[in-house]
């Protein structure tokens, strides 16, 4: 940490992790009360339909168009934009686009141990 009152952080010196379908991620922020996330997506991924029992999650876009399915439903999201989604509603993000989608998901609390996969096939 460079200072006891604030850190500075970016995809150089935030701890990184793959997920999906080669899709990455790097935590900016990552507490058991909040979670700052920086993702991208390549080209037709998407991830798993779920939904977390305590965490609601916010995505603001930075580039690209995300489709999300929330709860059956389908919304596209451009850049500058964001969506809310709350605790307990199925959701789930794709990108069906050509080009890479970046964007930030914050959970509060975190989400990593509240999610639960939705079994598509029954």
């Amino acid at each position: 940490m460079e200072n006891e009152l604030f850190e500075i952080v970016d995809t150089v010196n935030s701890e990184h992790y793959k997920w999906g379908d080669k899709c990455d991620g790097w935590h900016f922020v990552k507490s058991d009360s909040l979670s700052v996330i920086k993702e991208t997506m390549p080209p037709t991924t998407k991830e798993a339909l779920h939904y977390h029992d305590k965490a609601q999650q916010f995505f603001y876009i930075l580039s690209g168009i995300a489709t999300f399915e929330i709860n059956g439903l389908v919304y596209n999201v451009g850049q500058n934009r964001g969506i809310c989604i709350k605790p307990g509603i199925k959701h789930r993000i794709s990108n069906n686009s050509d080009s890479d989608l970046e964007f930030i998901v914050v959970s509060e609390p975190k989400s990593h141990g509240d999610r639960v996969n939705i079994d598509e096939n029954k």
